[in-house]
């Protein structure tokens, strides 16, 4: 019988983040009481103003096809959302609605990479970065950020990365999964190094922009140099800031032959997002945005305890993110050591899953993220929880030996 799969699936592994939380709740259908810190999803529920613009939508028959780019509502809301929220104009032309911000990526690589393109990615990075460019034929190039400078991409390492190969370079900020923001100042030197390669063009990801703490402002490329908004991707979407991730709503402004690339892609497809999606959309993006100050606050607090509590931990050294709602622990001190139960932990890997085994706290692998010696710990959840998982973590650790 010959080979059913095609190569190209064979250059990608599935979602490791997505496996860890399977197997968590695998874990919770047996009876074991699991804390879940794997997934990246707010807990908190979409408000009530959405809901009602989607239950007005099906109640009013706005349940047919749309444009493959989106409803022109839409596409006005979000070109109407970049310009309040970052400055920059984009026409409703060059707007395109996606299933959600993954899809905004594939269509981005899958339509523009030849084989052997290059991408520039620093690391750590989101687990699909490397695996969607490596499905559509490109080489990922990871640029490895360190600890020690915040997890955030000099300047000097982008210029030593680019090559005549190279097609894109991309970056998240806020970031998954180390929190990392870039301001305004700090983006500066990458522009500059931007601006001497007008080949290269450039994927922002800014699907956690709202979420940032203690009055840090993140801001994105063409914002920050307008001069390379002609070869730049903005993407962002609802999941996030408006916990609207099953609603499956990603967005992207780019230059209009892009954008129709896109488009032509998208077509055959996936072909438009729900309908009645994009009306919820609609109203998350032209509507009250005051409950997102009171999510961003309960993240705050998380974040101080989570990463307070942590670095009481014998073994882990936890750094404070800008943003999103991640931490990104280093586990170099409990390298070589061996658990209660006898489990020999010689990697990231070997740790989160003696810990989910041990004490039923599910987190995923620095590894999984490009970036080995870590793990990442999502703090999307109430206090009480957090502090019980905080606390579980901390008697794993002291019973390494």
């Amino acid at each position: 019988m010959s080979h059913l799969t095609a190569e190209r699936l064979d250059r990608i592994s599935p979602s490791l983040t997505i496996a860890i939380s399977t197997k968590a709740r695998a874990l919770k259908a047996a009876g074991r009481d699991v804390i879940t810190l794997s997934q990246g999803e707010p807990d908190f529920d979409t408000p009530q103003f959405i809901k009602d613009a989607a239950i007005a939508a099906i109640q009013g028959g706005d349940t047919k096809y749309t444009d493959v780019a989106g409803t022109r509502a839409l596409r006005e809301a979000v070109a109407a959302k970049f310009k309040r929220d970052s400055g920059i104009d984009y026409k409703p032309e060059e707007i395109i609605i996606s299933t959600g911000g993954k899809q905004v990526i594939f269509n981005a690589m899958v339509a523009t990479l030849d084989k052997d393109d290059e991408v520039v990615i620093p690391s750590p990075c989101w687990v699909s970065y490397p695996d969607i460019v490596s499905l559509a034929d490109g080489k990922p190039v990871l640029v490895p950020c360190g600890q020690n400078n915040g997890f955030k991409l000099r300047a000097e390492d982008l210029e030593a990365a680019i090559t005549p190969r190279t097609k894109w370079f991309m970056l998240n900020n806020p970031c998954n999964p180390t929190g990392a923001a870039y301001s305004a100042e700090e983006l500066r030197a990458i522009c500059d190094v931007l601006l001497r390669h007008p080949n290269v063009w450039i994927f922002t990801d800014d699907i956690y922009e709202k979420l940032a703490y203690d009055g840090f402002k993140p801001a994105t490329i063409v914002q920050v140099e307008p001069k390379l908004k002609d070869r730049t991707l903005t993407m962002n979407g609802c999941s996030k800031a408006y916990a609207m991730t099953g609603w499956r709503i990603g967005f992207a402004g780019g230059p209009l032959q892009l954008i129709k690339a896109l488009d032509k892609l998208q077509s055959q497809s996936t072909s438009n997002t729900s309908s009645v999606s994009q009306a919820a959309a609609v109203a998350a993006l032209t509507g009250p945005q005051e409950f997102i100050t009171d999510m961003v606050e309960a993240f705050q607090r998380r974040r101080n305890l989570v990463v307070s509590m942590l670095n009481t931990c014998p073994g882990i050294t936890c750094a404070k993110p800008e943003g999103a709602f991640y931490v990104f622990p280093s586990v170099h001190g409990c390298i070589g050591k061996t658990s209660k139960s006898g489990v020999k932990i010689d990697s990231d890997a070997d740790f989160v899953t003696a810990l989910l085994d041990e004490e039923g706290v599910a987190a995923v692998h620095g590894s999984a993220f490009l970036y080995p010696g870590h793990f990442r710990i999502s703090y999307a959840l109430d206090d009480a929880t957090l502090e019980d998982a905080c606390n579980r973590i901390k008697r794993f650790c002291e019973g390494l030996k």
